[in-house]
């Protein structure tokens, strides 16, 4: 049996995963339904799985200002188990349970699937997650859709040249009666193959 690998990741209705603007942390849209819900996700047993941009992004973020990213989880995030993909980090990193692992993140994240007897969530670490879904590694796309438009501001396309994939709903829910997360089971499109 393999570990199941969700793609976790936060996204505008215009499909951006980040912003240079104002708007503040989760587009500020953040509620205690949302926090909440977060929370319970990461309570779970899992292993982390990060690109080295992302995981350099969210050790800077987190050395920056502790006191303004302190929702509990991200705290709990931060102590699970996380593999690291990445050519250049060299251990010890500044997580308190990260391993780096070099090579290709089809062949890590395959042998990783086949051993890990926890969950696998990627939060973030969009190039990467954009390989692991053409490669049909992703069983589940979670997004978490903030009702804000960015397109002045959006940064990081979170689907720019990903495989076609359809997607089947799998659960939908609605956070602080605005947030939407959804959850997909995506297969890459016959025509893309």
């Amino acid at each position: 049996m393999t570990a199941t690998y969700t793609f976790d990741v936060f996204s505008t209705l215009d499909g951006f995963g980040s912003h240079h603007g104002d708007w503040g942390g989760y587009w500020g849209k953040q509620g205690p339904e949302l926090l909440a819900r977060r929370h319970a996700l990461y309570e779970e047993k899992q292993r982390m799985v990060f690109g080295a941009d992302t995981f350099r992004e969210h050790v800077a973020m987190l050395a920056a200002s502790p006191a303004e990213v302190s929702d509990p989880w991200v705290t709990r995030m931060r102590n699970l188990p996380a593999t690291v993909l990445s050519s250049t980090l060299r251990e010890p990193l500044d997580w308190p349970d990260a391993t780096v692992v070099t090579g290709d993140a089809v062949d890590v994240v395959t042998r990783l699937k086949e051993e890990s007897d926890v969950p696998l969530r990627s939060h973030g670490s969009l190039s990467l997650n954009r390989a692991l879904l053409a490669a049909g590694l992703v069983d589940r796309v979670q997004v978490t859709l903030f009702p804000v438009i960015s397109g002045r501001t959006g940064q990081a396309p979170i689907f720019h040249g990903a495989a076609d994939s359809d997607l089947e709903l799998l659960e939908t829910r609605t956070l602080d009666g605005r947030t939407q997360e959804l959850v997909y089971r995506p297969t890459v499109h016959a025509a893309s193959r």
